[in-house]
């Protein structure tokens, strides 16, 4: 069994930043990937940024220069250190865990960015 615990969402102005961190426990592999994917009301679920075991990181062209992924593989955790924010990146932000082809999932937090 997998869990994942995102913590760090919040409200705060256009420009401003916020950092959020999601920390897996239970049968966590060393050899995965993590990552972040969020959903704005209306809006399908898509991806932003994911970070592999090795270090290798990928981001959507929206984030790009704006957002940063990092992990701690002792703690099995992953942060998003999100600077810049505009509007337009409220959203619902979840925590993803990919393994053993195997995906899960966090129960997400709310970032709100007001003008």
């Amino acid at each position: 069994q997998v869990q994942l615990v995102e913590s760090g969402g919040g409200l705060v102005q256009a420009g401003g930043s916020l950092r959020l961190s999601c920390t897996a426990s239970g049968s966590i592999f060393t050899v995965n990937a993590m990552g972040w994917y969020r959903q704005a009301p209306g809006n399908q679920r898509e991806f932003v940024a994911r970070i592999r075991s090795g270090g290798s990181t990928n981001y959507a062209d929206s984030v790009k220069g704006r957002f940063t992924t990092s992990r701690d593989n002792a703690k099995n955790t992953v942060y998003l250190q999100m600077n810049s924010l505009k509007t337009e990146d409220t959203a619902v932000y979840y925590c993803n865990l990919f393994q053993l082809g195997r995906e899960y999932w966090g129960q997400g937090t709310q970032v709100t960015v007001s003008s």
